[in-house]
């Protein structure tokens, strides 16, 4: 019976685990989103291996937000909006750059 139980509650469960998260959180995780909607990402890599062999490679990142020509400050504030249920407490230009 009581496996019963767990397998009625699993579904509320998976339901509060997409509910609203912090503000704060948000303004992180759309800040990231929302630099993307600015420009293309790059990534290059150099390294050696313990057998002196030159390891490169490399990647590149562009948003649909990027291309769709989305302005990233409209980025920030709709994605922040939609995940915390709340307005964000500063603008983009605000958010701190790691």
């Amino acid at each position: 019976m009581t496996y019963q139980r767990g397998l009625l509650l699993l579904p509320f469960a998976l339901l509060l685990a997409c509910g609203p998260i912090p503000v704060a959180q948000a303004e992180r995780e759309c800040a990231a989103r929302a630099r993307m909607a600015e420009k293309p990402q790059a990534q290059v890599f150099v390294g050696l291996n313990n057998h002196g062999d030159v390891l490169t490679g490399g990647s590149i990142g562009v948003s649909t937000d990027f291309l769709a020509g989305r302005d990233p400050s409209a980025v920030f504030n709709d994605c922040v909006k939609s995940r915390s249920g709340q307005f964000p407490t500063r603008v983009f230009s605000e958010v701190p750059r790691r």
